[in-house]
């Protein structure tokens, strides 16, 4: 497949009078959107200053103006940078003056939280009421390496990075994705995760874009929402990251859940018996996919993929071992299925071919020399594979546990702990040991009262879990801190440790015994 443009994308719907783009109550044909874009490229072209960057930074939900305003971005060779309504303060002042936003185009609701910021100058403007001319201009020649959108990281290791999306980036998956899933101008595709981060643009707006089918917009993610809202809008396709579709399957169930339009879910980081439920209960393919805001790597999953793995690393993707930088050897397995050489088989997935995707961070060189070493693409992610080469998930290099002189990944010991039939979620991670190294604690959230007596029971019960992953403290709290994204910011558990909210057990002994320690306030 040739590597498509935004541009051209939205050219190829000039003359198209079907519906491209609904939001609420209102409806604009892929005609009229491509008009909008034009006559709104024309007044950026107008008022953005040619001797700096072309950055126009947003900060908005997912409404209409945002959809327009990136296909202005891509008519005026202008860059849209979004910005995330959740971070706060000289964090978001931070944000806007690194991307070099020339001008930042909010919701007047969010208005406020730039109002003493630091901005350097920068004007602030309502998104709604920014001109557009009366005439459209042509649009700006593009190119596949063009750059088209700053989206910053999910932070949940630091402060945000702000990764360089250019117009292939955005274009070729969502191309890509739509040729992959068949989908066409008779579909709709559900946008609900956040704009202003990659998985709604290039998993999402793209799509449909690619396909000519309807965008739907709704301005935020909602459990409660999302039937009503696939049937109103006769969506066929979604999106999500993380734990939404968890969301959906708590709330209470109806007769009639699967009497709906809905094909396909496409996302990642979900939790594997949610989305099992999930498409029981609603009567759709869910496809659970890896990937990050970065790119870099890819993966094939097939129908033979085993549950919970990430498929066959797609392309020159290896497994290498974090401190040799040699190819790990194959996972090897005890009879009752516990990883028995973690230590040679857990490495860190990298591209060996190059950069993939990835067109660098804005304004970061130092994370880019992390990120591409050697030229090699370092993706920080760590995995492991079996003897037929399908990977799965072993946690961050960040997550990185040093037990007893063991170096553990967390994302298995959270597979474990997730087979409890009371836990919804659970997020492991190091605390320091007070002689040397970690200990590993879970924080967990619970559909009912569990009993750290019978907790130990069922942990002693998991074959494959191995002496040294088994927790040494277990918090039990009503939700794990995440970011605009679904996504867990551990960083935060590990800096509360032992005195973070919730109650608190502690392992007793050497058996996996618990006793609940006084309630955290």
């Amino acid at each position: 497949m040739s590597v498509p443009t935004v541009t051209g994308l939205l050219l190829a719907r000039a003359g198209d009078e079907r519906p491209g783009l609904r939001f609420e109550d209102e409806t604009w044909s892929w005609a009229e959107h491509v008009r909008a874009s034009a006559r709104q490229a024309a007044g950026l072209r107008e008022v953005l200053r040619r001797d700096e960057p072309p950055h126009v930074g947003v900060l908005s939900d997912n409404v209409p103006a945002f959809s327009i305003l990136l296909g202005a971005c891509a008519f005026a060779g202008a860059v849209l940078v979004g910005l995330n309504p959740t971070r706060r303060g000289e964090a978001l002042a931070r944000d806007v003056r690194l991307a070099d936003c020339q001008v930042v185009l909010t919701e007047p609701k969010y208005r406020p939280l730039l109002a003493g910021l630091d901005l350097g100058g920068i004007e602030v403007r309502d998104l709604g009421s920014w001109p557009a001319a009366k005439d459209p201009i042509d649009p700006v020649p593009a190119s596949a390496d063009d750059l088209l959108m700053l989206i910053f990281t999910s932070g949940t290791s630091g402060d945000p990075k702000a990764v360089r999306c250019t117009h292939g980036k955005i274009a070729f998956p969502g191309a890509m994705l739509a040729q992959r899933f068949g989908l066409s101008t008779s579909d709709t595709v559900y946008v609900t995760m956040p704009m202003f981060h990659s998985n709604a643009i290039m998993a999402g707006w793209a799509v449909g874009l690619a396909a000519g089918a309807t965008i739907a917009l709704r301005r935020r993610f909602s459990a409660s929402g999302f039937l009503p809202d696939v049937r109103r809008f006769g969506a066929t396709y979604a999106g999500y990251v993380g734990k939404p579709l968890s969301y959906v399957v708590a709330t209470p169930p109806r007769p009639d859940d699967a009497d709906n339009p809905l094909r396909l879910v496409y996302g990642n980081e979900g939790a594997s018996a949610d989305l099992s439920a999930f498409e029981k209960r609603f009567g759709c393919k869910v496809i659970d996919a890896f990937g990050s805001t970065e790119g870099g790597v890819g993966f094939a999953r097939t129908d033979d993929t085993p549950p919970g793995s990430l498929g066959r690393p797609a392309g020159d993707v290896a497994i290498l071992h974090p401190h040799t930088g040699r190819p790990c050897p194959p996972a090897e397995f005890t009879p009752d299925g516990r990883l028995a050489n973690a230590g040679e088989a857990v490495g860190e997935l990298v591209n060996t071919a190059g950069a993939g995707w990835f067109a660098g961070y804005y304004r970061d060189p130092e994370a880019d020399a992390e990120r591409l070493r050697n030229g090699r693409f370092h993706t920080g992610d760590l995995a492991y594979a079996d003897a037929a080469g399908f990977c799965y998930f072993a946690g961050r290099l960040g997550d990185w546990l040093r037990v007893d002189g063991e170096n553990l990944g967390t994302a298995p010991i959270e597979r474990i702990l997730l087979r409890h039939p009371a836990i919804t979620e659970a997020a492991v991670y190091a605390v320091p040991d007070p002689v040397t190294g970690d200990q590993v604690m879970a924080a967990i959230v619970t559909a009912g009262p569990v009993d750290p007596t019978d907790f130990g029971r069922f942990l002693a019960g998991q074959a494959d879990l191995g002496p040294k992953q088994v927790p040494r403290y277990i918090r039990t709290v009503a939700e794990l801190p995440r970011t605009s994204t679904f996504k867990v910011v551990k960083r935060q558990l590990s800096a509360e440790g032992l005195d973070g909210p919730g109650v608190l057990w502690e392992r007793i002994g050497r058996d996996v015994v618990y006793k609940a320690v006084k309630p955290r306030p």
